[in-house]
Parts: C-alpha cells; sequence; structure tokens
C-alpha cells in the first residue's frame, strides 16, 4: 500500500475501534437500566433472550457496528485489489458504509442514545472518513473515464 493508502486504514481502523467501543457503552449502559433477570420465587431467573427495553438498542448498535467496521474492511479490500475496477468498487462500498454510518449514528444520537458530545465527536471523525472517501471515489472515476 502506498503512504496515502496507509494513512486512510489508519483512520478506518481508528473509527472502527471507536464504533466498537461505542457499542460497548451503549448496550452495557442499556443494560444497567434493568436487570436481566426475573425474581421467580425467590429465585433468580436470566432471560435466554435479549429483553424488549434492549431491542432497539441492541439492533441499532449492530447496524452501525456492521457499518463501521466494514469501511476499513472495505478499504482494505480495495487497496489490495486485483484491478482498478475491483479498487473503484471497494472504494465506493467503503464509501457508501461510511455515509450508512452517518445515518446510524445520527438515529442514536435523536433517540438520545448518545448525547451531542459524543454525537459530535463521532459524527465529525465519520465525516472526515467520507470526505476521504469521496474525493479517492472522484479520482477513480477521472482516472478511469479518462482512458
Amino acid at each position: 500500500m502506498s503512504i496515502i493508502s496507509d494513512a486512510i486504514q489508519a483512520k478506518c481502523l481508528a473509527f472502527s475501534d471507536r464504533i466498537i467501543k461505542l457499542n460497548d457503552y451503549l448496550l452495557e449502559q442499556a443494560a444497567n437500566k434493568k436487570p436481566a433477570y426475573k425474581m421467580i420465587k425467590g429465585k433468580r431467573v436470566y432471560e435466554k433472550s435479549v429483553p424488549v427495553y434492549l431491542q432497539s438498542v441492541s439492533n441499532l448498535c449492530n447496524q452501525l457496528l456492521r457499518a463501521g467496521t466494514s469501511i476499513g474492511a472495505n478499504n482494505a479490500e480495495a487497496c489490495n485489489g486485483i484491478s482498478k475496477a475491483d479498487f473503484k468498487s471497494k472504494s465506493f462500498i467503503a464509501l457508501k458504509e461510511a455515509r450508512e454510518s452517518l445515518y446510524w449514528i445520527e438515529l442514536l444520537h435523536r433517540n438520545k442514545y448518545i448525547d451531542d458530545k459524543q454525537y459530535q465527536s463521532i459524527y465529525t471523525d465519520c465525516e472526515e472518513l467520507v470526505k476521504i472517501l469521496v474525493t479517492r471515489c472522484k479520482k477513480i472515476n477521472e482516472e478511469l473515464d479518462g482512458k
């Protein structure tokens, strides 16, 4: 990989790390709101499935976890592509995943799962990735169209 590709991949990995930590934090916060067990005849009976009060945050977290971590995976695939067309395809997929991540971050904020400070910080990081990937995708299109 080139120096630029290495720098982009480093940003993707750092963003993935943040997404994983945010996911863990949000699930822990939601789980601490209510116990994951019921008391039946004086004994704890643990829930076997995700309790209803955790389902929405769990689903949102899963969506963000998938989209946010796949940016780096697709970027790595792009950088190791077997052709320019493969590089272009994987780069555009990484961009789409970054934009999808913005959506899930916005939704978590709108529904008060993350506060304004958390939202601004992670949203800004994701926007930066989107801008980098947009620039790369435009450059790829210019190179391929110029031929």
